[in-house]
């Protein structure tokens, strides 16, 4: 798989969308505050990944279903700096 790194999120290139728009997946562990990181290791695996992606959701991201990979979330972009930036600032508005 093609992978980019930008702004400390690793983006790797899945296959385009039904209408050819470029789609990138991310860690969901890039969509939660460093404190619930650390829980990452316990058995609330299924409660982090699913408020990953909630707040995915809100920049038009959705779990990846895909067999190749694990734990992703896909988003569609034609700018991944961009999209990195909205991962970034949607961070950073969450207490």
């Amino acid at each position: 798989m093609n992978t980019t790194t930008k702004q400390d999120i690793e983006f790797t290139r899945a296959n385009s969308d039904v209408y050819g728009n470029p789609r990138y997946i991310v860690h969901f562990t890039d969509f939660l505050k460093t404190d619930e990181r650390n829980l990452y290791g316990l058995n609330n695996y299924g409660q982090l990944y699913a408020l990953a992606c909630k707040r995915a959701n809100k920049i038009g991201g959705r779990k990846y279903t895909g067999r190749n990979y694990g734990g992703g979330i896909v988003l569609q972009s034609y700018n991944i700096e961009e999209t990195a930036k909205h991962i970034q600032t949607l961070m950073a508005s969450i207490r």
